[in-house]
């Protein structure tokens, strides 16, 4: 469908006659709010009416035109689902091109840095296989962490994800799952944005693939694709967003609340958080549009009330016992870690390129995120510059306006507790005093920056409708310089591979079950160094049987201590061997052991009824650990590719 065909029609798309409730007008904003101001575009003068003139006998020349119109209408939908499946191609030719150094080998490589979140990733995975399989309890687990455990629906154990995933990770294991779903993750979600938008925002095709693209693809979402498909994978957002505005004017709010519930539902459990962030922005924007012509909430307030009020009832029930555990449950905690709780952007780091982009430089990045998982800005000079103009171009626009005031609002957000410029701390940010009150508690403030992002996608896709829509007497010219416009400012931060660096392959004894002769139902295998945050190598061994055997320590969020109830730290209880064999590994270091040190070596063993110490020959600094481990157990044998501790006789309590 060409431009022109498109300026012509009535509504986006010929659908909107199925059910224009339910859809926005490009000339009204009825899409949004009912209520006569334009939102989407400036009102039109109505034309004069014509005088009626007296009907006419179709000629015979009319005819096969009259009942070529069906015909004409099926041509456009099948163009229009053909440009949806070029739009899709597009989408995830690029999500492939961005993760096509770890399709290389997913099982031997990983992000360059801070390898632990994929391998929890890849363990919650394995975790859905034995929920499908064996009817495991779904929301807490023993196999890691062992006999304390892990409270899952407080660690975003991507249930949501991982079931639908469940064959996958049967067949090719949860390495190819992981990489599969940060794949469809960016794809997925430049999509939805892409179809939301195209049918419900803007009429040309170019704008509805621009934001998309921007929405699914942004710095932000490539600093998380690494390590994080449960935040990126966000193809639910654009429908959540559009069941929202459509209780705004909807005539049927009880049926529409319990459609957003069930979205609401299945977003729980693929990441709360950014569940509770589209929350957010929904009511920071509407109260934006709100605040600007108050005489809208008279019409919206009765269905949105209804309508939140069935979401929130049918939602609460499906989610009641979920959160009764996480919040309540075994090993649950309140409030995030003091490492994470005061990460937080720095204002340059809104117009410098993401590192995985096109004009990005790692080491220019180092001071203006937290880390490189967390980089939640980074638009790029260009990009910034034009989003402002984009605002100043079409500020008579409620729409617009409302969108300006939601990005600021959350890019201020995401500066976190102390606001900085170039690593120089100015000012006490907003975030101190938000920091400690219920749910936000559990919020990492630099994320906030994803909700800018998704507005500037959304400033994108108008920006190219309207320039589209102009009529100067060059088209052409405009269109060129509309291009040329985009490019400049997406082109920094256009998307590259994802840094990959080997890691060690699953030892042989492992994939190859030896450890069964050894491991029973209620015993451990214990990595050594002992799994934690920084050493999660255990953690992917268990994932590649389907968690059939249990390992103590891990990487995850339980309270301090293991106290249910305290707040939140990585990792479970403080161990003291397990602490001195990771500075071993990273070190070399043998340390001088005493008695005292080999009972409490041999009490931690006991706690975590350990059959086995494992230790892979290739190892980092395998030898030293080697002789520390011999120091405090006696000594081991080699089994295929690994060194083997048989402690059974140590740990039986009968003994």
């Amino acid at each position: 469908m060409t431009p022109a065909e498109s300026r012509a029609l009535p509504a986006p798309h010929t659908e909107a006659a199925a059910d224009s409730a339910e859809l926005v007008s490009y000339r009204t904003p009825a899409g949004l709010f009912a209520g006569p101001p334009a939102l989407t575009a400036p009102t039109t003068e109505p034309a004069a009416p014509e005088t009626p003139a007296e009907p006419e006998a179709p000629t015979e020349a009319e005819a096969p035109a009259e009942s070529a119109v069906p015909t004409r209408a099926r041509w456009r939908r099948w163009t229009r689902r053909r440009q949806h499946l070029a739009v899709g191609g597009l989408f995830l030719l690029a999500a492939l091109w961005v993760t096509s150094r770890i399709w290389l080998d997913p099982s031997g490589r990983v992000a360059s840095l801070y390898t632990g979140d994929p391998a929890q990733v890849q363990f919650f995975l394995a975790h859905s296989v034995r929920v499908v399989l064996h009817g495991e309890y779904p929301f807490y687990t023993e196999q890691f962490n062992y006999p304390d455990g892990v409270n899952l629906m407080a660690n975003t154990a991507v249930l949501a994800l991982g079931i639908p995933m469940v064959p996958v990770t049967l067949l090719f294991g949860p390495a190819v799952s992981f990489v599969v779903l940060v794949t469809l993750g960016l794809a997925g979600t430049a999509m939805a944005w892409y179809l939301m938008l195209s049918r419900h925002l803007v009429r040309t095709p170019l704008a509805a693939a621009v934001g998309g693209w921007f929405c699914g693809f942004s710095p932000a979402m490539l600093s998380h694709a690494s390590w994080h498909p449960n935040i990126i994978s966000q193809f639910l957002l654009p429908f959540i967003v559009w069941r929202v505005l459509v209780l705004t004017r909807s005539g049927k709010p009880v049926r529409d609340g319990a459609l957003l519930a069930l979205l609401v539902a299945a977003q729980a459990f693929i990441n709360e958080e950014i569940l509770l962030f589209t929350a957010m922005a929904c009511g920071v924007f509407l109260l934006a549009v709100l605040a600007q012509e108050p005489a809208r909430w008279r019409a919206a307030w009765r269905p949105l009330g209804v309508g939140v009020a069935t979401c929130a009832l049918l939602a609460g029930a499906l989610l009641a016992y979920p959160l009764y555990v996480q919040f309540a449950g075994p090993m649950a905690y309140h409030g995030l870690s003091d490492a994470v709780q005061d990460y937080g952007n720095d204002i340059a780091a809104f117009f410098a390129p993401g590192s995985p982009t096109l004009g990005g430089n790692q080491r220019a990045n180092i001071n203006l995120a937290p880390n490189y998982s967390e980089e939640n800005a980074f638009f790029g000079w260009s990009l910034s510059m034009l989003a402002i103009g984009i605002v100043v171009w079409l500020r008579r626009e409620l729409i617009v306006r409302a969108l300006a005031v939601t990005g600021v609002f959350f890019a201020v957000l995401s500066l976190g507790e102390r606001v900085s410029w170039w690593d120089r701390e100015l000012i006490t940010g907003p975030w101190e005093w938000l920091v400690h009150l219920p749910l936000l508690d559990a919020v990492v403030p630099t994320r906030f920056g994803l909700i800018t992002s998704v507005v500037v996608g959304l400033l994108l896709a108008l920006a190219v409708e309207r320039a589209w829509a102009l009529r100067p007497a060059d088209r052409r010219t405009v269109h060129v310089l509309t291009a040329a416009g985009l490019a400049f400012a997406l082109l920094p931060v256009a998307p590259m591979p994802l840094r990959m660096v080997s890691r060690p392959p699953v030892p042989d004894f492992i994939t190859a079950d030896r450890w069964r002769a050894y491991v029973g139902p209620d015993q451990t295998l214990v990595p050594i160094p002992v799994p934690s945050m920084g050493n999660t190598h255990g953690m992917r061994w268990a994932a590649a049987t389907n968690l059939d055997f249990k390992i103590p320590g891990g990487y995850f969020l339980a309270p301090r201590n293991g106290n249910t109830g305290d707040a939140g730290r990585f990792g479970g209880r403080p161990s003291g061997v397990g602490q001195m064999l990771e500075e071993v590994a990273t070190t070399g270091r043998t340390p001088k052991l005493d008695d005292r040190q080999r009972r409490r070596f041999t009490d931690e063993l006991r706690h975590w009824r350990a059959a086995i110490l494992v230790l892979p020959v290739r190892q980092q600094n395998a030898e030293p650990l080697r002789r520390t481990v011999e120091e405090l157990v006696g000594p081991g044998r080699q089994e295929l590719d690994v060194w083997v501790w048989d402690v059974r006789t140590l740990t039986d309590r009968s003994v």
